[in-house]
C-alpha cells in the first residue's frame, strides 16, 4: 500500500503542481513576448499567430493544447471530466490567453493528493483511440505529461524563434533551491 500511495503522491506532483508551474511559466514568457513586441513595434497578433513550420499550428493553438492538457489530463486522472473549464478555443490576443491560463492554473489548484487516490489504476480512454485505454499511472507518464510539455516547449521556441529574449530558466521557471 505504501507504493500505491508514493504513485498517487507522485502523480498529483508530477500534473496538478507541475503543470500549474509550467502553465505559471508559460504566462511569464508570455509577458516576455508582449514586452518584446512593445519595443520593436511589432504587433502582438503577429507573434500570436506564428508558428515553427508551415504545418504545425499556431503560438495561439500551442497554448490552447496546454492549458487543455493540463486540466483535462487532471481531470481524467481524478474521474473530474463533468468540472473541466469550457473554453471555446476562440481566444485571440494576449489578455484572453492570459485569462483562460489563469483560468487552469485555478483550476489545478483545486485538486489535493488525496484526489489522485485511483489514478494509478484507473482506465484512460478518448475517443481517438478507438476503444483502447491505458491506465491512469501510463496515460500521464505516456500521453498527459509528454504532450504538455511538448505544447509549452513550442510556445517558448515559437518566440524565441521570433527574437523574444527568453531563455532555460524562463521555460523551467523558480527552482526550490536548498542551501
Amino acid at each position: 500500500m505504501a507504493f500505491i500511495t508514493g504513485v498517487y503522491v507522485m502523480l498529483y506532483d508530477l500534473t496538478a503542481v507541475q503543470f500549474s508551474k509550467m502553465l505559471k511559466n508559460l504566462s511569464l514568457i508570455l509577458e516576455k513576448g508582449e514586452v518584446f513586441a512593445n519595443l520593436k513595434k511589432v504587433d502582438m497578433a503577429v507573434l500570436l499567430n506564428s508558428r515553427l513550420a508551415p504545418d504545425q499550428f499556431n503560438l495561439i493553438r500551442q497554448i490552447q493544447i496546454a492549458c487543455d492538457t493540463a486540466k483535462i489530463g487532471v481531470a481524467r486522472l481524478t474521474g473530474n471530466l463533468e468540472t473541466v473549464p469550457k473554453h471555446d478555443d476562440t481566444e485571440t490576443t494576449l489578455p484572453e490567453l492570459q485569462a483562460r491560463i489563469a483560468s487552469v492554473i485555478e483550476y489545478l489548484a483545486q485538486f489535493t493528493e488525496a484526489d489522485f487516490a485511483d489514478a494509478a489504476t484507473i482506465h484512460v480512454s478518448q475517443p481517438r483511440w478507438e476503444g483502447k485505454y491505458l491506465t491512469g499511472y501510463e496515460f500521464a507518464i505516456e500521453h498527459a505529461i509528454p504532450n504538455l510539455y511538448f505544447h509549452v516547449t513550442t510556445a517558448y521556441a515559437i518566440l524565441r524563434h521570433n527574437g523574444v529574449d527568453v531563455g532555460k530558466k524562463d521555460y523551467l521557471g523558480p527552482m526550490p533551491y536548498k542551501s
